[in-house]
């Protein structure tokens, strides 16, 4: 029994946390007649330096070149991480981006049990007041290349031939969320309504349907990150249900994805029965 239970965590923390994969869906969310265009979104990569394989993955999806990059946040791990996150993203800075921050942004990941989530969320756990890792220096990274910085703010951009108005919050897991700032009916005259966040937490999720937001983006919860097989994530960490922690699913009126992200914290380097992902959203016309 313990074999068995050494050899799981070595195939947790040394293979499934490497085998990364691109998930693919179409998302029937545009007018008929409208082109389809293409989103990468990426979130919770948990970048530290020496991730080379994450990062050489990272850079292989240059060749994808999608009409749209959003990154949905807890991109580093490590003070030194930014340069090494502007070069995984190197190949698609290039592209039309959008990002917001995770609570991993600010601050930096701590020695932890990491079995705490089966009873409780680590919502608002920190005790540090002042973020402890470069997130401006993150920020200004993407935003020198023409992403756009979508924490608790609205924004229109071209997509390919669409008109899209975006709204973004900050991360509600750490209470910086302040949805009011973009609270309001969505314009009624852009072609596609995109709302963007860190955690799904359904009452922001919520507001956004109802102010007319199509497709919903966020990523916190690594799909579980430990999974059971046949059953599926045992926590979320978030307010969302198991049922919708990662992939395609709707909230009322809106499409969401939540992506099960690219990392882990250096502090629990393992993935089980839960591929490290990133995703390509086809947006295609509604039946």
């Amino acid at each position: 029994m313990l074999g068995l239970g050494l050899a799981g965590l070595g195939y947790a923390s040394v293979v499934e946390r490497n085998w990364f994969r691109l998930r693919r869906f179409d998302v029937p969310v545009l007018e008929r007649g409208q082109r389809p265009v293409r989103i990468l979104h990426l979130s919770d990569l948990h970048l530290t330096p020496r991730r080379t394989m994450l990062i050489n993955w990272v850079r292989s999806l240059g060749p994808l070149k999608p009409d749209l990059v959003v990154n949905t946040g807890d991109s580093i791990a490590h003070p030194d991480a930014v340069p090494s996150l502007l070069h995984a993203l190197e190949p698609l800075l290039s592209r039309p981006g959008l990002f917001v921050y995770g609570s991993n942004d600010l601050y930096a990941p701590k020695p932890k049990n990491p079995a705490r989530y089966l009873w409780r969320t680590s919502k608002n756990e920190r005790r540090q007041h002042i973020p402890s890792l470069p997130w401006e220096e993150l920020g200004a990274g993407m935003a020198a290349e023409g992403w756009l910085d979508m924490n608790n703010t609205t924004a229109r951009i071209k997509v390919g031939d669409l008109d899209v108005a975006v709204a973004g919050i900050h991360d509600s897991h750490i209470s910086r969320d302040r949805y009011d700032l973009v609270a309001g009916p969505a314009p009624a005259d852009a072609d596609l309504r995109l709302g963007v966040m860190h955690s799904p937490e359904p009452r922001n999720m919520t507001r956004f349907a109802e102010d007319g937001y199509q497709l919903l983006l966020a990523g916190h919860t690594h799909g579980g990150q430990l999974c059971i097989p046949f059953y599926g994530a045992l926590v979320t960490n978030c307010g969302i249900d198991r049922a919708r922690v990662k992939g395609l699913s709707r909230h009322d009126s809106s499409w969401l994805h939540v992506s099960a992200g690219l990392g882990t914290s250096p502090y629990a380097p393992a993935r089980f029965a839960c591929f490290p992902e990133a995703s390509l959203l086809t947006l295609v016309p509604r039946r």
